[in-house]
């Protein structure tokens, strides 16, 4: 996290302006109906791009107003006199959240543009933080500190539409996948009647490496649903033709909206796994939490030269801290040993809650220089009462992989090991056989619930929260021989140890187990397979 002094007063405000191109698309896509548009608001209006591109649209003459809002004196100084000879054009140098306040039970519009900015709660004002938190609340949703103004501006415009108005918006692509937004998507299917986001496989502001999409929400007529229109870059709006794409049956949940990526049909099968008998999500097996939070993994996670050096070996606990640390699906001795001797963090120190004075000289000396380095001195270290102890330290009985890049592996944990919070840990409830569970992840259907549960978190990069991956479904494994399910997953080791194609493993467990032995439809196997492929597809494109 930059901290407010660092950061450059354009990332304050959020103002990374819109390309012109891109505006006179979304400008464009409204040509065709532009009958009912006499009102137009832009909430946010930097430069005045958007105004550009209505000022010289089609349906220009046909609009009553356009009321831009800026909060920058400069930036509304210029726009407003790029458009003195137009007096449909009134720009309002003010902050949008107290135009909002003042005007919102009077004022309607029927279509509202616009790139609102992107600001995280800590660097809004005070009064920013009251107004966004009232408009939030007001519409049944939670206000918290993860929550960036472009909620807010969205939540707010949407307000001030006219009961067939319009509004298109670029965002970010969180919107699809982010739990802070999950109030959000329930707002907005509740909200509108159609919802239509497009999305672009190159990044549309590099400099900020940010996904963003377009937003189109529309008020009024009959309910039709959401679509996703997927594009390359910003020229393939040349070509689009929106009613070429339908809509699917929006359901209102706060769920995720990435599955909306695959076919309607493929959301039905999803749907009735999940109401399937035979499968049953990764939180029925066990406790899943977050690893061990050290508060400075790079003083805490000691390679065997730091643990001679100051005689920790006695205190340290066997570290899982990365993915390259786990070799297979099981994380052994042999494992642990061979990570120690190649020079990884591969230890965990585990300071005793006795007094210091009791510890021996060569661990007082390691606290000491700790704290001559600074290493006391991060947030969650400093607010222990004690830094160098570190909290809630417990050995679980299998880890997953926290971010990923082709699949996150699901490891048990064979030697007693911990892990920080690169990893998930996870404690199975008394009845669960651990090696059940293991052989019961990979798999096609599986895998496509890890990327429809994980989101994609830039680079290409899977992130998996804890209660996501507790969303995964698995199928149940009840009645098995064990020297085939051994046979099984012993291969699938072998595959994961040996870097080989995933897909290997997963047509062994799909054939011999699923269909097999638990009597799954093959073509239910194979259609999560596309699923998974297609989305995995899509998040590494943009790595």
């Amino acid at each position: 996290m930059k901290l407010k002094k660092n950061s450059s007063e354009q990332k304050l405000r959020g103002a990374y302006y819109t390309p012109l191109p891109l505006a006179d698309a979304m400008v464009e896509l409204f040509a065709a109906n532009s009958d009912n548009i006499k009102r137009v608001l832009e909430p946010s209006c930097g430069d005045g791009v958007f105004i550009d591109s209505l000022s010289s649209s089609a349906y220009f003459d046909n609009i009553d107003s356009v009321t831009a809002i800026e909060i920058e004196a400069g930036e509304a100084e210029k726009v407003r006199s790029n458009y003195d000879n137009f007096p449909s054009v009134n720009v309002l140098n003010e902050d949008f959240f107290n135009f909002y306040k003042r005007c919102y039970q009077k004022e309607q519009y029927d279509l509202i543009l616009g790139n609102p900015p992107y600001i995280r709660y800590q660097y809004l004002t005070e009064q920013q933080r009251e107004i966004q938190s009232q408009v939030l609340l007001e519409h049944g949703m939670k206000s918290n500190k993860l929550i960036n103004a472009w909620v807010c501006f969205l939540v707010s415009c949407i307000q001030m539409l006219t009961d067939n108005g319009r509004i298109a918006f670029v965002v970010p692509a969180e919107i699809l996948q982010v739990a802070y937004a999950e109030d959000l998507r329930l707002f907005l299917s509740n909200q509108l009647s159609r919802i239509t986001l497009i999305t672009f496989e190159k990044l549309v502001f590099p400099e900020i490496e940010q996904e963003v999409l377009v937003f189109i929400g529309e008020k009024g007529g009959e309910e039709k649903g959401i679509r996703i229109v997927e594009m390359t870059n910003l020229s393939d709006f040349a070509s689009l033709d929106l009613s070429k794409n339908g809509f699917q049956k929006l359901q209102h949940v706060k769920e995720k909206w990435t599955k909306y990526f695959v076919s309607a049909e493929d959301v039905k099968l999803l749907q009735r796994i999940r109401d399937d008998q035979r499968f049953a999500r990764f939180a029925d097996f066990g406790l899943i939490n977050v690893g061990i939070t050290t508060g400075n993994n790079s003083y805490f996670s000691i390679d065997k030269q730091t643990a001679s050096n100051y005689d920790l070996e006695e205190i340290s606990l066997p570290l899982i801290g990365r993915s390259s640390h786990a070799h297979g699906i099981y994380f052994t001795e042999g494992d642990w040993k061979e990570n120690v001797s190649s020079g990884k963090r591969a230890m965990l120190i585990q300071f005793p809650e006795s007094p210091i004075e009791d510890y021996p000289q060569t661990h007082r000396d390691y606290v000491l220089n700790g704290e001559r380095e600074g290493e006391h001195a991060g947030y969650k270290c400093s607010i222990r009462d004690r830094w160098y102890i570190v909290p809630s330290i417990w050995v679980p009985d299998a880890f997953f992989l926290r971010r990923s890049n082709h699949y996150p592996k699901f490891v048990i944990n064979k030697c007693g090991a911990v892990s920080t919070d690169t990893m998930h840990r996870m404690k199975f409830v008394d009845w669960v056989n651990p090696e059940n569970v293991l052989l019961s992840y990979y798999n096609s259907i599986s895998f496509a619930f890890t990327e429809i549960s994980g989101r994609s978190y830039g680079g290409g990069v899977l992130e998996i929260l804890p209660g996501e991956m507790g969303n995964i479904m698995l199928p149940v494994i009840r009645n098995i021989d064990v020297g085939v399910r051994a046979s099984l997953l012993e291969r699938v080791d072998a595959i994961v140890r040996n870097n080989q194609d995933i897909e290997m493993a997963l047509d062994i467990v799909d054939k011999e187990l699923l269909v097999d032995i638990l009597g799954i439809e093959p073509l239910l196997c194979s259609e999560c397979r596309k699923i998974w492929r297609k989305l995995q597809k899509r998040r590494l494109g943009r790595g």
